[in-house]
């Protein structure tokens, strides 16, 4: 555990020499989601945090302490209190949203951004207005929004949100020890409370599927300010059911350098189902990028 602002956050770390990388999870994960990619990384110094709200960091119960400037914050600040004066960021899901606004920043410490199965809000926002096919594969946003959601997927040792992570995609990964270190990091009443808070903070709207929003009821996104001016990798398993290939439209808009790499036989879970070749696309990346 390290003090943040004041707060108990839990890290997972790896290495002691080489380039610094900062790996976000997403929902319903913790840090040890990637502890096989940081144990593939010989060479580099990995830092994982549990977020807030997640595992056993800390978890203020209203909903606007989960907004994305606070997460964004608490993760420059994480940076500063790890005395990186050079970092490559890497986020999957949920965590991928948080990179994103960490790059936004143009901190000059970020030298490079990794996404594994993430969007950019801009491109995410537009495919969900439509109505078309993402708009559909998003409605479970608005399930986990209702104020009793947490109280649900907590129910039955937690079966419902296990069931979130798979939605017709491959989950070998979670069993035995793994499903237990899961369940382990879920339990407490306000714990799935605090990991749920990050979509109702969300500014994203998504509408009934087949129809399409008008410009109006959309957030007030300000792309000028929504540019990634480091080197941006995006990893994407194309088996994703729930964050779809289409998100990736309109992407190079935002990017000075975007480079992607698509894995047929993966899905939303690539970091799981392929953590060494994640890790080796993320060291290549990195190679590059250091020179």
């Amino acid at each position: 555990m390290i003090d943040l602002n004041g707060h108990e956050t839990r890290l997972l770390t790896r290495g002691d020499d080489g380039p610094a990388i900062l790996f976000l999870h997403g929902f319903p994960e913790h840090a040890g989601g990637w502890a096989p990619v940081m144990d593939a990384l010989d060479g580099h110094r990995c830092f994982a945090p549990d977020q807030r709200g997640y595992g056993w960091s800390h978890r203020p119960q209203a909903v606007e302490e989960y907004q994305t400037g606070h997460l964004v914050k608490d993760m420059l600040d994480l940076i500063g209190v790890l005395g990186l004066d050079r970092v490559h960021v890497v986020g999957h899901d949920w965590g991928a949203a948080v990179a994103y606004g960490v790059a936004f920043a143009n901190d000059p410490r970020v030298a490079s951004l990794t996404i594994a199965n993430g969007v950019h809000p801009v491109p995410f926002q537009r495919e969900i207005a439509t109505g078309g096919p993402q708009c559909a594969a998003s409605q479970y946003m608005n399930w986990l929004r209702r104020p009793d959601s947490h109280e649900i997927l907590a129910a039955d040792d937690f079966e419902r949100l296990i069931g979130f992570f798979k939605k017709g995609m491959n989950m070998d990964w979670l069993s035995g020890a793994v499903l237990d270190e899961y369940r382990r990091v879920w339990q407490g009443p306000e714990v799935l409370s605090a990991m749920v808070n990050w979509y109702r903070a969300s500014p994203i709207v998504i509408g009934p599927p087949g129809e399409e929003l008008p410009p109006e009821k959309l957030p007030p996104f300000k792309p000028e300010y929504m540019k990634v001016r480091v080197p941006h990798l995006l990893i994407w398993g194309l088996g994703d059911t729930a964050l779809l290939a289409e998100c990736q439209n309109g992407l190079e808009e935002f990017c000075a350098e975007l480079a992607i790499h698509e894995f047929p036989d993966a899905d939303h879970w690539i970091v799981h189902q392929k953590p060494a070749e994640v890790a080796a696309l993320i060291r290549d990346h990195i190679a590059k990028v250091d020179g």
